[in-house]
């Protein structure tokens, strides 16, 4: 086992890898992590029609030192036995409204749990409570109820294991059902799987700004005659393709919406904020898909059955002389490790298995991804950059361009090699929100050549994998603190470990003092505006888009976070977190005293 202790720095890495991603089979179990990237380099290379060996040693470099960070799904379930998919997450299809349609939806999504992707759903295809239900005599009793059921179903299906269960519930802004759906989680332990977003509409925003009335609406029965009393307005829903008829049930003060969402927000930490308006707009599949949903985590938005294919670059692997005057990124490296990155992702899509036949037609058809970066803020802090200085979000820019311009031109190329993914149209696509950013001389390869993949950046949380990476920062979140405590789900429950920073301790180990890097600034230290900046500085190279929460302290003052999110829709995202410590939601992770001898507390919990 010598082989792991040289990989793996902390005991919570090894643990990690142990039990969320060796291959658990007795009979052709990893011995070691190298073993797992020879197994997850050797399925993917497999789906090359020739020199698959050639391909197998290119994957297994990049894998090797933790230098890209395939998604949990892929390295768990690459070359395994296993009846698993290797996409984290999906979309699931629409929700009809009706009996048959919502256990049909909660059918598939207990499928799709099961093998390990997590699931988003939008619910507002569902009628408000209070609305008759035609066919019954009944009365609807609205989406909350119904995802309780569906909260109840992922505790069910995922109650074992290492993996804990992910669901994301959005809801349009103009749904009558809108502030039960807000306040759905006051209650700590409610809907407990779900992550919550509401769908803000550019209209929203218009009408927020200059303090109008807002109307809460749902489509009408096409079969029934709108009453003559009944005021009727026209809108695209989630699940139609052009405006319909919907009927006004109440209007509200769109200020008094907002203050309900930020309130909620504040008080627990949820909704969220989709910026769908913009979303829709920026979607390179603009043409043949609307989106109304997206991952549990937020970085990709997907229309029904979409999937979620991830990979993250370490980008502390790729400085040269950390801590030093002369330290330095190695932009050469970056660029070619992303054109190995997309070949690995792509090949995925044909070797993964999918829980519903519809999954794997949209995964082929459309070939997205959703390649990113972590460890940003240790790399800012070995190249000696205080994550809110303004040269930092300059470099996170120059980083994700260089990312987003060599996958492209990756992209470009396989397209060359293996064909276009098959709903590519070159003038629709080149005409969309994001593509028509890009270089000329890539929309001219485009044009010429085509592309494999329709999407090809999205920047996760990435939790797992960077804690199996030896703990490096996630994502692009800043460090939480030099040394804290986390709870980490086992397969005998929850387990604490006191975790150092990557950074400080390679500081620590290249300088043998016991001081801290100057560059080093933790979350709670830096202003929240320095999060937005950060994330808008990304956000331009990425065409999904990035889960990044803004940390708050429980003192800050409520309509400064309410303005954040204003800045947030102003400076182009598409959408907002924020986090700011409540009753309701608890601690997962808490600062630690000192690191003791013995990482592991194997204090467990219910």
């Amino acid at each position: 086992m010598q082989e792991i202790a040289d990989v793996f720095e902390t005991p919570v890495s090894r643990e990690v890898w142990k039990w969320k991603y060796r291959l658990p089979d007795e009979a052709n179990r990893d011995a070691t992590v190298r073993d797992t990237w020879r197994r997850v380099a050797r399925a993917l290379a497999a789906a090359e029609s020739g020199h698959s060996a050639h391909w197998e040693r290119a994957f297994f470099e990049a894998l090797e030192d933790f230098r890209f960070l395939p998604g949990g799904r892929i390295l768990a379930g690459a070359g395994s036995r296993s009846e698993v998919t290797q996409f984290n997450c999906f979309v699931m299809g629409t929700i009809e409204d009706s009996i048959d349609g919502i256990f049909s939806a909660l059918k598939e999504a207990a499928l799709t749990m099961q093998q390990g992707g997590g699931i988003g759903y939008d619910f507002s295809t569902l009628r408000p409570s209070g609305m008759p239900a035609r066919r019954c005599g009944g009365i609807a009793s609205g989406p909350v109820s119904f995802m309780r059921i569906w909260d109840s179903m992922c505790a069910t299906v995922l109650s074992t294991g290492a993996r804990r269960g992910a669901m994301m519930a959005t809801l349009r802004c103009d749904h009558p059902d809108i502030e039960t759906f807000i306040g759905a989680k006051r209650v700590a332990g409610e809907l407990r799987n779900f992550n919550l977003s509401v769908l803000i509409t550019d209209d929203f925003m218009a009408a927020l700004e200059h303090d109008r009335d807002w109307p809460l609406v749902f489509p009408i029965n096409t079969e029934k005659t709108p009453a003559d009393s009944e005021q009727i307005v026209s809108r695209r829903w989630s699940n139609t393709d052009s405006p319909v008829p919907c009927r006004v049930f109440r209007v509200i003060k769109a200020r008094d919406l907002w203050h309900a969402i930020m309130r909620s927000t504040y008080e627990y930490a949820e909704p969220g904020v989709l910026f769908i308006d913009r979303i829709n707009r920026q979607n390179n599949l603009w043409y043949c898909e609307h989106i109304s949903a997206t991952n549990p985590c937020g970085e990709i938005p997907l229309p029904p059955y979409g999937a979620c294919n991830l990979g993250s670059i370490n980008l502390t692997r790729f400085v040269t002389d950390p801590f030093e005057d002369k330290a330095a990124l190695d932009f050469q490296a970056i660029k070619r490790i992303t054109a190995v990155a997309v070949r690995i992702l792509d090949n995925v899509i044909d070797a993964s298995r999918f829980p519903l036949p519809r999954q794997r037609d949209e995964a082929l058809g459309k070939r997205r991804l959703g390649l990113g970066v972590t460890g940003l803020a240790d790399a800012l802090v070995m190249l000696g950059l205080r994550y809110d200085d303004e040269c930092a979000a300059e470099l996170a820019e120059k980083i994700m361009r260089t990312v987003c311009l060599a996958a492209y031109r990756a992209s470009v190329e396989l397209a060359g090699k293996k064909g276009c993914f098959p709903l590519f149209d070159p003038d629709k696509y080149l005409d969309s929100g994001f593509a028509r950013t890009l270089p000329h001389t890539i929309r001219e390869a485009i044009a010429e050549r085509g592309i494999r993949n329709s999407h090809l950046l999205a920047v996760a949380p990435t939790g797992s994998i960077s804690l199996l990476a030896n703990n490096v920062s996630n994502g692009l979140e800043p460090a939480f603190a030099e040394r804290y405590q986390r709870r980490i789900l086992s397969p005998v429950g929850l387990q604490n470990y006191d975790i150092e920073n990557y950074a400080v301790r390679l500081w620590k180990r290249l300088r043998s003092e016991p001081t801290l890097p100057p560059a080093f600034v933790t979350t709670f230290e830096l202003p929240p505006h320095a999060h937005l900046r950060m994330q808008a500085a990304i956000q331009r190279w990425v065409d999904n888009a990035i889960s990044k929460t803004v940390y708050l302290p429980e003192d800050f003052p409520f309509s400064d976070m309410e303005s954040l999110y204003r800045q947030a829709y102003d400076m182009g995202l598409k959408g907002c977190t924020t986090y700011r410590p409540n009753p309701v939601t608890g601690v997962v992770i808490s600062p630690s005293e000192p690191l003791s001898t013995s990482s592991v507390c194997c204090e467990q919990t219910d």
